[in-house]
């Protein structure tokens, strides 16, 4: 399994401004490529195994057309019970999001696939958030939703802004996975394929 290298930098099979945002923390070489993969549920399709099989579809997509370098495929699936919490896209499906998340708890699982179709390679990993949101006001959500407008966000809010004030307690282990790209686990798949951090 080759490292990454500038000459074949890695692959983020996302369009994403913040997944790629975070992974230029990292300073590794990468060329940031939108997948064009269904991200249709499948009939009684867990929202685990929904992440999980979007990330690895994402990243094989890419990896089959560049075969030689290493490619990272990440959704996110923000889950209410067994209900899915897409991005909403417009003002009412976020407030209706929130309101439907007011005083519940949340879980943001984020799967990251780290793959090279030369090599047949496959490295995975699975992180899990968990919001708990307080009681909101349909004030406290209009008000919300009018100054941080996150309708390309699950679950419609963003906790490394504004969002932040819609919850009582974050669980999680790793706060970047929240926002999309779980850096530490990121960083262990990288170190098993040959590319040291920092």
């Amino acid at each position: 399994m080759s490292p990454i290298t500038p000459r074949l930098p890695l692959v983020l099979a996302s369009g994403s401004r913040y997944r790629a945002s975070l992974l230029a923390r990292l300073g590794v070489p990468f060329e940031a490529i939108a997948s064009d993969a269904d991200e249709s549920r499948l009939p009684g399709e867990s929202p685990q195994a929904l992440a999980e099989r979007l990330a690895e579809v994402k990243a094989q997509r890419l990896a089959a057309r560049f075969p030689e370098r290493w490619v990272l495929g990440s959704d996110q699936v923000a889950a209410l019970g067994d209900r899915v919490l897409g991005k909403p896209g417009s003002r009412d499906a976020a407030i209706a999001q929130l309101r439907a998340q007011s005083g519940q708890q949340v879980d943001f699982i984020t799967a990251v696939a780290l793959v090279q179709a030369a090599s047949g390679a496959v490295h995975r990993h699975v992180d899990l958030t968990r919001v708990r949101f307080r009681p909101l006001t349909a004030g406290e959500i209009e008000r919300y939703v009018d100054a941080e407008p996150a309708f390309d966000c699950a679950g419609s809010f963003k906790s490394e802004g504004l969002g932040i004030a819609l919850v009582e307690a974050i669980e999680s282990d790793d706060a970047t996975g929240l926002v999309g790209l779980p850096l530490i686990a990121v960083r262990r798949l990288l170190a098993t394929i040959g590319q040291p951090l920092p």
